[in-house]
């Protein structure tokens, strides 16, 4: 009896040590957190873009520098709503019909997809927002929200009565509107009538005494929310996984910041963007946009309300640089909460913006052209353990890569629709391009598509309007628009050597980046370029012309 206890005691535990070698190593999967930071009207201004020599963006550089760039990132649409229905949906807005200014929520045809928000929630993911995300929030999205003042485009400057335009930009430019007729440090009080004024938030004052006393502005309590959220989160020791998004508005006009901003970039110092003169005799937007289209009014009004086209283009672009510089500054707050949290490790960092911004180039001055300044954004993706800091794509990819994107990286499962009646996501995921930078066998096109809708402020000819509901593009019988529609639309398409542009009335454009990086010399017109004209056409349309309408 004492030789058989002996033998259970020694024999067993080897037996046993023996058996769970044999057996495969369970090992716990963390599924990682996502962060997203997405900017307003920020084109390629930033340090690691070098899109203008005196922009400062040294959070922004440090992300990149921890990342990978992608440095020919483009938006599918170039104006806020339809670019981030079409960024959080995964489909094009030509497949949408989303040309307008329809929320995502409501329209007809993409209201039956889901959001990468709401495939999140439904792979376990928390999911935490705050700002301008899409463009009208939904809370069922959320499991929680941040900031919840109505408006982010603020403060506003106040006549007494009501916001208005800042009272120290000249006429006719300030009468544009009082979002985008106006900048101005906070530290320009408005006075109206002899009498100061001052500021509003919504329908309240905005306190303000100097820099440092006064209410926040929305960026920065947005940035403090998620920041006392990743605190938060830290403390709850929380299990779950978490998909945080963060919409900053700057620099979105009206162009406001604190003193301190504008006082990095001395108006006697601003250096002006490459400008041709003449430049837009050889394009063809203003064939299809009339002058009142804004951008061509805006820039127009801004030349008419100073005494020499540049002092106004200087003014203007010195409050966008201190807008950059002031936003660059809440990201940093942002990603210093998570580089100094527990997530740091385990989380995808995601930093786009909606679209770009064009500062007098071909005459023309806002969003919603063909051309670079438009089109291309800032891209950088964070993955630990896979993209490569400091590494660089220079294959064009666009806003519509990141919902494939996220499925992949974050393995997550269910379909992206709700019923048949939803187009399936388009896209590609980018994965391979952060384990391999000169990755050659990407399924997705050569190029980025960007449409311009027409009919964003006058009906398409044809068409026709719906006397309820204005021009058609806020009509929910979008789905039942036949292919004849999609083309009467303003197409442009980026390859890494060429942009090529397709107006609803046929007439093109066609620039060599290789020795135009200005885009200043159509050559679709000129015999010798036929060739990689159609190949850029059929490429595009080829794109245009896929269908993936069945879930």
């Amino acid at each position: 009896m004492k030789m058989l206890r002996l033998l259970i005691v020694c024999v067993l535990p080897c037996l046993f040590l023996i058996t769970c070698a044999q057996q495969p190593v369970q090992q716990k999967t963390e599924k990682p957190n996502v962060l997203l930071i997405m900017i307003d009207d920020l084109n390629d201004y930033e340090g690691t873009y070098g899109g203008h020599p005196q922009a400062r963006t040294p959070h922004i550089d440090r992300l990149a520098e921890s990342a990978t760039v992608f440095t020919s990132g483009h938006t599918n649409t170039p104006v806020c709503t339809p670019s981030r229905n079409s960024m959080f949906s995964g489909v094009y807005s030509h497949n949408s019909r989303d040309f307008g200014w329809t929320p995502q929520v409501r329209h007809a045809v993409l209201k039956h997809n889901k959001t990468f928000i709401e495939l999140f929630r439904e792979n376990g993911y928390q999911t935490y927002g705050t700002g301008k995300l899409m463009h009208k929030n939904v809370p069922d999205y959320w499991d929680e929200w941040g900031v919840r003042e109505r408006i982010n485009y603020s403060p506003h400057a106040f006549d007494g009565e009501n916001p208005v335009g800042h009272p120290s930009v000249p006429e006719p430019f300030r009468s544009i509107n009082f979002v985008d007729g106006s900048f101005a440090p906070l530290s320009d009080i408005p006075e109206f009538n002899g009498k100061q004024t001052g500021w509003t938030y919504g329908d309240k004052p905005f306190r303000y005494v100097n820099d440092d006393d006064r209410d926040p502005m929305p960026d920065e309590m947005h940035a403090q929310w998620i920041t006392g959220t990743i605190a938060e989160l830290e403390k709850r020791d929380e299990q779950q996984p978490f998909f945080m998004g963060v919409g900053f508005v700057n620099p979105h006009t009206p162009l406001y910041a604190p003193q301190r901003f504008f006082d990095m970039f001395p108006l006697d110092e601003i250096e002006l963007p490459v400008i041709k003169e003449n430049d837009a005799e050889d394009c063809f937007y203003t064939s299809v946009y009339p002058p009142s289209e804004m951008g061509l009014h805006y820039y127009q009004a801004l030349k008419e309300s100073y005494a020499s086209d540049n002092e106004g283009l200087r003014l203007f672009l010195q409050a966008y640089l201190a807008c950059i510089a002031f936003v660059d500054e809440q990201i940093g707050i942002v990603m210093d909460a998570l580089d100094n949290s527990e997530f740091s490790d385990n989380t995808i960092v995601i930093l786009v913006s909606d679209h770009g911004w064009q500062i007098g180039e071909k005459d023309y001055l806002y969003k919603n052209s063909p051309w670079e300044e438009s089109t291309r954004i800032p891209y950088i993706i964070r993955v630990p353990g896979e993209s490569k800091p400091g590494s660089e794509v220079d294959h064009p990819v666009s806003l519509i890569d990141i919902f494939p994107t996220l499925i992949d990286m974050c393995n997550l499962q269910g379909t992206t629709t709700k019923n048949n009646s939803a187009p399936t996501i388009d896209g590609y995921s980018l994965r391979p391009f952060l384990r391999d930078t000169e990755y050659d066998e990407w399924d997705g096109p050569d190029g980025a598509l960007t449409v311009m809708g027409a009919g964003i402020n006058t009906p398409i000819e044809g068409i026709g309007v719906n006397k309820n509901k204005g021009a058609l593009w806020h009509i929910e019988i979008l789905q039942d628009l036949d292919d004849s529609y999609v083309m009467k639309q303003n197409y442009s398409y980026r390859t890494k050597d060429w942009r090529y542009i397709r107006y609803r009335n046929g007439k093109e454009e066609l620039y060599d980046h290789r020795t135009d990086p200005y885009e200043w010399n159509n050559l679709a017109g000129d015999t010798q370029h036929a060739k990689p004209l159609q190949d850029l056409r059929d490429q595009m349309m080829a794109i245009i012309n896929k269908k993936r309408t069945t879930p």
